[in-house]
């Protein structure tokens, strides 16, 4: 997958699932658009899903430092370079 198709995925998934409106690339998600951890674990559902594959628990660790829509897309990235190894 390249970076625009994880982005437009991503985007699309913030809109639909959770109502954000025109999100830009580097706002910050907690203070601009109120996502918490409760929906940090629910996006991270959703990109399994849109990955195909599991998680692990310590890649979610790595999450939690997620503050922009780039750096769930840099995060993604390096998803699926690991996999890819």
């Amino acid at each position: 997958m390249k970076r625009d198709e994880i982005q437009t995925e991503i985007v699309k998934i913030l809109e639909e699932s959770f109502e954000f409106e025109n999100p830009g690339l580097d706002d910050n998600l907690r203070d601009v658009h109120g996502f918490d951890s409760i929906d940090a674990i629910e996006l991270l559902g959703e990109i399994e899903k849109m990955l195909g594959f599991a998680i692990s628990r310590e890649e979610k660790q790595q999450a939690m430092e997620i503050r922009t829509i780039n750096d769930i897309l840099d995060y993604i990235e390096a998803l699926i370079v690991e996999r890819n190894k």
